[in-house]
């Protein structure tokens, strides 16, 4: 009994193990390039994904918690509740990656977080858009940065930060142009960068939407915690250009359509004036 006891537990033990690594697996970004696109007319373009690995990326195609949004005012509910962004950003040692569909920071140290109703999140990898994903009232910008952060245990928070052209570089990427052009013109390159510092992305930290959506790439899992901040800063056109080098098909995009609302709850923490007909 007591040996059948034993078994059972390690039976347990082993289904659970699976299980938590089948969802964190799930819960990554897909990074073999190959797989998939952006092409509007492509056979592997964001209409398609869903098709393309029907038992893994069928969130893809009848998710119903899809990334990106638009963010109207007209749904929007402002609230001033969710409080500062607890951000904990730290210097780490980084390396650069052209996944074909786009360029990925990824850090090598744990050093820095997000935290949100207690839960811990760990940046682990920052990537771009190019034009945004998400849109304010119909609006879309030139750029969106993507903060990933997870859990030990695979939950995943994304904080979006939105950027429109202008004659003011962004200087987190201004720091990583040699990299950037060292990297561009070969799918799968990798080159350590030293150390970076993620406090200089140097976002507002106040006035953000707060949503659950998904990844906005396969195999588009959800539950994702989106914070996508309502102020939107400064890019070159120069900069903007050196990141769509990396984007495969050639349509030099990276953005996925937008999705659905399908009546989720999205709230603006924000203090200030009343907002106008736009944000």
């Amino acid at each position: 009994m007591a040996k059948l006891s034993s078994l059972v537990l390690i039976f347990g033990l082993l289904t659970t193990l699976v299980l938590l690594t089948s969802y964190q697996a799930m819960s990554q970004e897909v990074e073999d390039e190959s797989e998939f696109n952006y092409d509007e007319e492509s056979e592997k373009g964001p209409q398609h994904w869903g098709d393309i690995k029907p038992n893994e990326w069928f969130l893809c195609k009848n998710g119903t918690m899809q990334s990106p949004i638009d963010l109207s005012n007209k749904t929007v509910k402002i609230v001033s509740n969710l409080g500062v962004l607890q951000i904990n950003y730290n210097p780490s040692n980084a390396t650069l990656k052209n996944r074909g569909h786009d360029i990925k920071l990824e850090l090598i140290a744990n050093t820095s977080s997000l935290q949100i109703n207690g839960t811990r999140y760990i940046l682990k990898q920052l990537h771009w858009h190019s034009p945004s994903e998400h849109t304010i009232n119909g609006k879309r910008f030139d750029l969106e940065l993507h903060l990933v952060h997870q859990t030990p245990s695979g939950k995943t928070a994304v904080i979006g930060v939105l950027y429109k052209t202008g004659l003011i570089p962004d200087p987190f990427l201004a720091l990583l142009t040699k990299d950037l052009v060292a990297i561009s013109n070969s799918t799968g390159a990798e080159r350590a960068v030293g150390v970076v510092d993620p406090r200089l992305t140097n976002f507002n930290r106040i006035h953000y939407y707060r949503y659950m959506g998904s990844l906005t790439t396969p195999a588009c899992t959800q539950n994702i915690t989106w914070t996508v901040v309502k102020e939107v800063k400064s890019v070159t056109k120069e900069q903007i250009e050196l990141l769509q080098v990396a984007v495969h098909d050639e349509s030099n995009t990276n953005a996925r359509p937008l999705q659905p609302l399908n009546n989720r709850l999205v709230q603006l923490n924000y203090f200030g004036p009343a907002l106008g007909p736009t944000a």
